[in-house]
């Protein structure tokens, strides 16, 4: 309205807290330029006082108004295969949201205008980089200068990811006692989710649930029967048992004599050559120790 009070060019956040980050730095520096001209245009206009609000509505019209001519311009742009904007695509853009583009050279050179300073440069905010490894290699002499770039060091540059092992007696030791208790952890709780479990409170079943005992028919059984460690050395002492018995049946079976009567007993050997034994058909019987015969104890008679 005439009558409201004069017109400012503060932007959105000018009474609250100033901006921390240079990015939002640089966007409050386009929004008062952007105050700045809608200012000078309501003055040329003949308006000697405006509302906040209402400048601040002609402002982000006129923001939005811009952007969408640089977005406009921008697809016809990449729509003719180009990166770079040109006039041609602004007054296309101009003509496409219903602007008379015969018109804007006789506002341009109006007498009335106001001239507006130019506001202080503001360099754009520099993304940090999230890697910084070496120093950047340039191009050589043989390579031109309009080739690309290389790349960031740390996509080439190899860089040790491991750490010494720990050898302290405590780091170990507690190391160990701390995967030990995590797998004993986790193989309960295994058992207690797949197999039956039992609870300590009847309300709740699901709190501290108890893996279930599985009575066994005959408990005495498991003490009886050998452990695996057992079984694995009987397993091997019989094997080797087995292999010094057939390297010495080789051997006698091989051994040429000087008997006259060695010929009739050679005819009579089959074409390989070796003794056949009755142990062969025992070589595939388990040893099992409690499949033997039982000895029985030497009892001595008192005299």
């Amino acid at each position: 309205g005439n009558d409201s009070p004069s017109f400012c060019g503060a932007g959105r956040g000018s009474g609250g807290k100033a901006a921390s980050s240079p990015a939002e730095n640089y966007h409050l520096a386009r929004r008062r330029t952007l105050q700045v001209v809608v200012s000078a245009l309501l003055t040329e206009c003949g308006f000697e006082s405006a509302e906040k609000a209402a400048v601040e509505t002609l402002t982000e019209m006129m923001q939005s108004y811009i952007t969408e001519i640089g977005r406009c311009a921008k697809s016809y742009c990449e729509h003719t295969a180009r990166s770079i904007p040109t006039l041609s695509d602004t007054v296309v853009t101009l003509i496409e949201m219903g602007f008379n583009v015969d018109t804007l050279p006789v506002y341009a050179k109006r007498s009335q205008r106001m001239v507006i300073t130019a506001p202080p440069v503001t360099n754009p905010p520099v993304t940090p980089k999230a890697l910084s490894a070496g120093q950047k290699r340039t191009h050589p002499s043989h390579i031109p200068s309009h080739f690309p770039e290389f790349p960031d060091p740390h996509t080439y540059i190899k860089t040790p990811t491991f750490r010494e092992p720990v050898s302290d007696y405590q780091v170990v030791r507690e190391k160990a006692a701390t995967q030990r208790r995590d797998v004993e952890r986790a193989l309960t709780r295994f058992m207690a989710k797949t197999g039956e479990t039992q609870s300590l409170f009847k309300d709740d079943i699901t709190a501290f649930p108890l893996i279930a005992a599985r009575p066994s028919t005959i408990p005495y059984l498991s003490a009886l029967l050998p452990s695996e460690l057992e079984l694995q050395t009987l397993e091997e002492t019989d094997s080797s048992e087995q292999d010094d018995q057939t390297d010495s049946e080789n051997t006698t079976g091989n051994i040429i004599t000087d008997d006259p009567g060695a010929d009739k007993e050679n005819s009579m050997l089959p074409p390989s050559g070796v003794v056949p034994s009755t142990k062969a058909s025992e070589d595939n019987v388990i040893d099992n120790p409690y499949l033997r015969p039982v000895k029985k104890p030497k009892v001595r008679r008192k005299k």
